[in-house]
């Protein structure tokens, strides 16, 4: 008697964002920020130096800071983050692409809902026997992607048939990254009524002690701007990298973008634009710390036009980015 044809094994698609809180209640955000801050990938002190300091002072403290600048950017609409917005527009967007009914593409953050346990379990549930994990960084970073990795073997640690898994590092000078970071740039010059003197690519920083202890993130986030110089015909002076985001007392990357703002306002130019091209999306770094506050430091030391330059989000494209990635992936697969 012949045997009968097992199911055809499923693939999986899955996105992965840093993360974002449900809301902006002080217990929400409370919850949140102890999920992140507890990763030792992304605090790296001993945690009896450190846990005093997150439970003792920080989920004091931030949460009434956090609330105020979340209230700015939430998305009141469908009562989420802009960052939970594009991510899952991002992935249900990259289902209707791909269009195959043997892949499932689903969206995980890295800290908060959906996360990563919950999405990997219902993939292998659902019969997923290869995944594909793309996580939303560009740069890599042992406090990002390495992060993102950290969580997706922490659940195949407790699963019995693990899957298949191909994962994307990084893809800092990808050539179809960086072209479409090129189309949206002069996408959004081409509609100002101005032209910027001075454009500013700005990233999350890190505390510089990773960088010299071995993260290349440094080195990626400066072969992302010199390729996007190289694309634009820009030079160092045109386009400069700087680092946002700071938090606590330690030395993080320099030059820091909300000084260098201040520093080319007093210098008496007249007009910036400013790019994040370590986010695939909006989000409050983006939407808040740039447009908001960043804007109000150039606008207060004496500049006068200022401009963001929109992440790629789920546009055009960012969605050929996206697919790019992820079909380079399945290759041999599909």
């Amino acid at each position: 008697m012949e045997r009968p044809l097992l199911k055809k094994e499923r693939i999986g698609v899955m996105l992965i964002n840093l993360g974002t809180p449900c809301g902006i209640s002080r217990r929400d955000l409370r919850c949140y920020l102890a999920e992140f801050l507890s990763d030792r990938r992304v605090i790296e002190w001993p945690i009896l130096f450190w846990y005093p300091i997150l439970y003792g002072i920080v989920l004091n403290t931030r949460p009434k800071k956090l609330r105020k600048a979340y209230a700015r950017i939430w998305n009141d609409e469908t009562n989420e983050s802009p960052l939970r917005t594009y991510t899952r527009l991002q992935a249900e967007k990259l289902h209707r692409i791909l269009d195959n009914a043997d892949i499932d593409v689903r969206w995980a953050m890295r800290y908060g809902q959906p996360s990563v346990k919950t999405v990997t379990n219902a993939l292998i549930a659902c019969g997923c026997r290869r995944l594909v994990i793309l996580s939303l960084y560009p740069q890599y970073s042992a406090t990002t992607t390495a992060a993102v990795n950290d969580s997706v073997f922490n659940v195949l640690k407790k699963t019995r048939v693990i899957p298949a898994i191909r994962m994307v590092s990084s893809y800092a000078d990808d050539s179809v990254y960086i072209d479409s970071l090129t189309s949206s740039v002069r996408k959004h010059l081409a509609i100002l009524d101005f032209t910027p003197e001075v454009i500013l690519a700005s990233y999350h920083g890190i505390p510089k002690n990773y960088a010299k202890r071995g993260d290349p993130y440094l080195r990626e986030c400066e072969r992302t701007t010199v390729a996007l110089r190289h694309k634009l015909g820009m030079d160092k002076e045109q386009m400069t990298m700087t680092f946002q985001s700071r938090f606590m007392f330690t030395e993080w990357l320099e030059p820091y973008t909300d000084r260098t703002i201040e520093q080319l306002a007093r210098n008496g130019i007249q007009s910036i634009a400013v790019l994040n091209p370590g986010f695939a999306s909006e989000c409050l770094e983006t939407l808040d710390e740039i447009v908001n506050k960043a804007a109000g430091i150039f606008h207060k030391n004496g500049g006068k036009n200022f401009t963001h330059i929109p992440c790629l989000n789920d546009s055009e494209e960012g969605m050929h980015v996206i697919e790019h990635l992820v079909r380079r992936e399945l290759f041999g697969w599909v």
